[in-house]
């Protein structure tokens, strides 16, 4: 039960992150405003914190169950959440460049802690085949 709530959360976690991200795409061709019609605070507040959110508890509700793909998965998220790091510290080229660059910076950290747990799940699925 533990891993079947684990893959729903992770793969809501994906969903968040693949929608945040055609979302900044499209917004970047179109004056700043995407499909969303949310600005980039909103766009991050409700689409980049509930898959950090997600991503984290998927890996502790299942932490005693070894299933590689779980792992894979993890980590996929935790690579979105640094692309969406490097493009916020690459889009950075205004007043709030100093912001921008720290909020990526996080974000990269974030998406390397996310990577990191997914690697530990893969590893415990391995040692347990």
């Amino acid at each position: 039960m533990a891993l079947k709530i684990s893959l729903i959360l992770i793969g809501i976690s994906i969903g968040l992150l693949v929608i945040y991200g055609v979302d900044v795409l499209v917004s970047s061709g179109t004056a700043g405003k995407g499909f969303l019609a949310l600005n980039a605070m909103e766009r991050g507040i409700g689409f980049g914190g509930p898959p950090i959110v997600l991503s984290i508890v998927s890996f502790f509700i299942s932490r005693k169950e070894s299933f590689k793909p779980l792992g894979i998965l993890i980590i996929v998220s935790g690579i979105l959440i640094i692309i969406g790091g490097i493009v916020s510290i690459s889009s950075g080229i205004s007043d709030n460049a100093a912001r921008m660059a720290g909020e990526g910076g996080g974000l990269t950290a974030i998406g390397a802690f996310i990577i990191a747990l997914g690697v530990i799940k893969l590893k415990k699925s391995k040692s347990q085949h």
